[in-house]
């Protein structure tokens, strides 16, 4: 469906003076071109001055059968003919024959001229490009200057070419004149085309053809098909053509459908493109790709024949974003159009290839042009706007956050609308130069239907004509002696009506023909226009889907502007007049988006919240402007309570006044009371009052029921109002699990600032709860910074930076870092806080950052750590010989019992902590055990045996028995029986020595041979004290 509103696109229009009847016309680079009827003569007019004075007239080589004009080269193509046949010819320079230079260079495709091109382009050249079929239809791109020509069943490609003063010189060799360079102001580079691809076309016969980037459009009578070209540094290939045999053919006439192929699926069309690369500079080879296949059947509208009803204005349009000041990969954005009579199609190419629009027209088209923020067409006696999707596509493909809550826009499907059409007589063409639409009439519309009359048209006209001749004959009137009654009977009289009067815009000559320039109003004229036209919804149907849709269109015409004004100036538009005055216009279009979200239906309400964003408006305004009048019910749109919703969600968000907070307050206790604690708990609301949002908590307890996260947010205003008791009466109304749960519900009840996303950039901060907890409840607060954490509510980092504020980075904050131990399972998050509480446990042995001062032990023991948590493991048993149990200080023993139990556990790496080791002294007890059990975890069993039986023999028994096992057995004959009979032979009385000596025979005896042993046994060593161990041995082996 097309909306249709008043609303008058076109500022102004005047009358082009022509000498002759324009049969062409094309416009570009601020100049209109016109072509004469019949004649071979262009006319070049100035569209940037009011009267369109003329620039500069020159002759062409032939008729002009069809014209371009390109405006990267300032150049002409057109197709010509001349004694029966067609030429191709492109003129560069044209403007300088407005200094009335009659001297003009003719040349051939890639033949330079020494003259004019030596001399840097002072003269007008005409380009000779030689084909070897008929041009059919020939375009120009808009973003590389390159030129598409459609022949028979082939589109050949010209790249554009610039020839400096150096190049000519090398290319023309030394001669006369070479020896002069130019200067400065005349190094002109000289255009040439080099003929690069020919693309061959296996079913399609193109009539009209387009040209943008790397994209190639060709239209037949009833079909579109649109290709890009690729380049590749593979080897061409040839590709085989698909099988013609007519004997395959089956016999029946397939009649068209309509069919629409997009993307990928373009190449089931049946269209067989091969490549030819013509190119001398570029190797390897191209490619192409479909992109866009449209077959369409015949308009049968009313009033309309099927045979003169096809496909016309195909177009393919570029749009550039405003962060691509030179386009090195091309548009951001690249458009196709091509229009039935009586419906236009318009597609987006680049990225997702998709239908952005389909226009009904009103009435029969003869033509249509599209620019970035409308379409013009034209039909018998009517110009008129459509609006187009461009900018919705372009602000998707150049802002990501598009489509989100941050940012919006209206979408790409949205329906178009016409505006305000404007009357003329008798329209043949149309064209547009920026913001100047130009238009051919004539007021004699029998002779551009003459061409387009079918058979039986012309049979009833001749009809018409004999039946009139035959009556002025019978009453004695020869009608071919009078020239009068002969133009009369020309006319087709019985079967149309008669022709409208004469157009007012007729020159004073009489000629029935006219060539208007209209001038589009600027595009800020005409937001104020449609602002303007959409306020009679807003005081009778503030919901009315014609308010959205007119302040949608309104959008999207700014962001066409300021895209427009972006490329004009090169990216600088902020800071100009023009652009400030854009920008305030899009803020104020942002907030009426967002008063018609804030109301609208539970579909679109969410849209309130990034359209409010981008408006700039404060909650306070937002807020003003949803305010219910007081003759109407107290309702707010559920728009506009989720955009409070989301916003009060920010960190960032500013605080609001009391007043305004207490609003908020009471207009979620009214509307949406669910939502009262998430709303109540953010930073932006800390100048609430209590006393009222308890009461509004209580009003919604009474309503709703008990809720955990409702009970904490109640206790939260009792400790703001310094009710303690009444604080502790509610933190007790439900068990310590249930309350982590409603933390986990609403985490800012304890904290502000954090968010999975936050990593370690966003710092959180504790509430006035979390700093009552510290004291009150430590075992609740760090149990519920874990499941934050567990959750994703708080990041490792954010609890850091929380607990420092706290003040207790160095208590719970390490019972903290033991729980995450306990519950998480990410290999990473487990290395860091093992290397953490390591680097604490040494810190408390070594007393270099004492803890600070409290009344409680830690939350976790070392026993309590070993029995539910996996990376502290049980101690060695020889540990508690080591270091036997002491009661003077607990606490004290608690850090090196759980550093023992992590380096006793699998998971810490000893290599992380060893530099931190390496700063105990070994004389303590502990620094002996710890370094002890660091060579151990090493394998350092030659230098822990010597050690202990230094310091602790009575303890060797009990290393050897956990440690000697398996491949290690080896170390009980090998180094420590030696090792033992070596020492109690130099302390023959030392008790521990020799009970240690005697397990170890015990064990040596268990595990070797009887001659084995004996080998082992000291030759000076006494008999009777081996003797019963070789005895058990020799037992032992006879039973085996």
């Amino acid at each position: 469906m097309v909306h249709v509103y008043n609303c008058h696109p076109f500022s102004s229009q005047h009358i082009v003076q022509v000498e002759q009847e324009p049969g062409l016309v094309c416009c570009g680079g601020g100049a209109l071109f016109v072509v004469a009827t019949g004649g071979c003569k262009v006319e070049a007019y100035d569209l940037e001055q009011g009267s369109c004075p003329l620039i500069c007239r020159f002759a062409t080589m032939g008729a002009v059968a069809s014209i371009q004009h390109s405006k990267m080269g300032d150049y002409l193509v057109t197709i010509e003919e001349k004694n029966s046949a067609t030429y191709l010819r492109v003129y560069t320079n044209w403007r300088h024959q407005a200094e009335e230079r009659a001297r003009v260079g003719v040349r051939l495709l890639g033949h330079l001229l020494r003259g004019g091109s030596m001399r840097g382009g002072a003269q007008m050249e005409i380009i000779e490009i030689p084909l070897s079929e008929r041009p059919v239809a020939v375009a120009c791109c808009a973003v590389t200057g390159d030129l598409l020509v459609g022949c028979g069943n082939t589109l050949v490609l010209f790249t554009l070419r610039r020839q400096n003063q150096n190049s000519l010189q090398i290319l023309q060799g030394a001669g006369p004149g070479a020896h002069q360079n130019p200067g400065p102001s005349q190094t002109v580079s000289i255009l040439d085309f080099e003929r690069s691809v020919i693309l061959h076309l296996s079913e399609l016969t193109p009539k009209q053809v387009a040209l943008c980037d790397s994209y190639v459009a060709m239209q037949t009578e009833l079909e579109v098909l649109v290709l890009k070209l690729e380049a590749s540094s593979e080897p061409e290939v040839q590709e085989e053509s698909p099988d013609t045999n007519q004997d395959d053919q089956p016999d029946f006439l397939v009649l068209p459908r309509h069919q629409e192929l997009l993307g990928d699926r373009a190449k089931d069309c049946g269209v067989h493109v091969s490549v030819e690369r013509t190119g001398l500079e570029d190797g390897g080879r191209s490619s192409v790709s479909y992109v866009l296949f449209r077959s369409l059947t015949p308009d049968s509208s009313p009033g309309g024949v099927a045979e003169e009803i096809l496909l016309q204005s195909l177009q393919l349009r570029p749009l550039f974003t405003r962060h691509q000041s030179a386009p090195p990969d091309g548009p951001a954005c690249v458009f196709c159009f091509f229009s039935l009579p009586s419906s236009g199609y318009l597609y987006s190419l680049k990225g997702c290839v998709e239908r952005l629009s389909v226009y009904q027209y009103p009435e029969r088209v003869l033509a249509a042009a599209l620019t970035d923020q409308l379409l013009h067409v034209i039909t018998r006696s009517a110009l008129q706007c459509f609006t187009v999707r461009c900018a919705a596509v372009a602000a998707r493909m150049d802002d990501p956050y598009i489509d989100t809550t941050v940012k919006a826009c209206p979408p790409c499907s949205l329906e178009a609308c016409a505006l305000r059409m404007q009357l003329f007589i008798g329209l043949r063409s149309v064209c547009v130069d920026g913001r100047r639409v130009v238009l051919l009439s004539t007021a004699n519309m029998e002779a551009p239907e003459e061409s387009g009359r079918t058979p039986q048209r012309r049979s009833l006209e001749f009809r018409e004509h004999n039946v009139l001749t035959g009556i002025f004959q019978a009453v004695g009137i020869d009608p071919t002696t009078t020239p009068a009654l002969g133009s009369l009977l020309s006319r087709p009289l019985l079967s149309r009506k008669w022709a409208s009067p004469p157009p007012r815009g007729s020159s004073a000559a009489g000629h029935g023909w006219n060539l208007y320039v209209i001038d589009t109003v600027p595009p800020l004229t005409l937001y104020r226009e449609l602002v303007e036209y959409s306020r009679r919804y807003v005081a009778t149907t503030p919901q009315a889907q014609s308010l959205r849709h007119l302040l949608s269109e309104a959008h999207l015409l700014l962001r066409a502007a300021a895209l427009q004004q972006q490329n004009r100036e090169g990216g600088a538009a902020e800071g100009t007049a023009g652009g400030r005055e854009l920008d305030d216009a899009f803020r104020q279009n942002c907030a009426q988006l967002g008063d018609s979200f804030s109301r609208a239906c539970q579909k679109d309400c969410h849209l309130a919240l990034p359209y409010y964003r981008m408006s700039g408006l404060s909650v306070e305004e937002v807020v003003s402007r949803n305010r219910p009048l007081p003759s109407s019910p107290r309702f707010h749109g559920p728009g506009f309570l989720f955009y409070l919703k989301h916003h009060l969600l920010e960190e960032t968000a500013p605080r609001l006044s009391q007043e305004a907070a207490d609003e908020v307050v009471a207009i979620f206790s009214q509307s949406e009371p669910s939502q009262l604690v998430g709303v109540c708990v953010g930073p932006a609301m800390a100048n609430m009052s209590p006393a009222r949002t308890l009461q509004a908590l209580r009003r919604a307890e009474a309503t709703a029921g008990v809720s955990v996260a409702r009970t904490i947010a109640m206790a939260t205003m009792m400790l703001l109002l310094d009710e303690l008791p009444q604080f502790t009466q509610l933190m007790e109304r439900h068990a310590e699990m249930l309350l982590v749960y409603g933390f986990m519900e609403e985490p800012r009840l304890l904290l502000h600032g954090g968010g999975g996303g936050g990593g370690q950039h966003g710092h959180a901060r504790p509430t006035a709860l979390a700093r009552q907890l510290v004291n009150s409840q430590p075992g609740l607060l760090v149990a519920a910074m874990v499941a934050l954490h567990a959750s994703g509510g708080v990041q490792l980092q954010q609890a850091d930076h929380v607990f420092k504020a706290l003040g207790c980075e160095r208590c719970l904050q390490v019972d903290f870092w033991e729980a995450i131990l306990m519950a998480s399972s990410q290999e990473d998050v487990v290395q860091e806080l093992l290397f953490r509480v390591a680097s604490v446990y040494i810190d408390r042995l070594t007393d270099a950052r004492p803890d600070p001062p409290r009344g409680r032990g830690p939350l976790k023991s070392a026993d309590d750590l070993i029995n539910s948590c996996c990376h502290y493991g049980a101690l060695y048993p020889w540990l508690t010989v080591l270091n036997p149990a002491r009661t003077s200080n607990a606490q004290h023993q608690e850090a090196p019992h759980k550093l023992q139990s992590l380096l006793c556990g699998p998971s810490l790496s000893v290599g992380a902590v060893s530099p931190l080791l390496d700063g105990l002294p070994e004389e303590t007890s502990w620094g002996f055990s710890l370094h002890l059990l660091r060579a151990t975890r090493r394998g350092q069993y030659d230098s822990c045996i010597e050690k202990l039986l230094d310091r602790c023999p009575q303890a060797i028994v009990a290393y050897g028995n956990h440690h000697f096992q398996d491949e290690d057995k080896v170390l009980w004959w090998t180094k420590l029986l030696p090792e033992l009979c070596n020492r109690t032979r130099a302390a023959a009385d030392n008790g521990i020595l020799l009970a240690a000596l005697k397990e170890t025979v015990v064990v040596v005896a268990m595990e070797m041979s009887p001659a084995e042993f004996l080998e082992l046994i000291p030759d000076d060593g006494a008999a009777s004290y081996f003797l019963p161990h070789l005895l058990t041995c020799c037992q032992r082996h006879l039973l085996t």
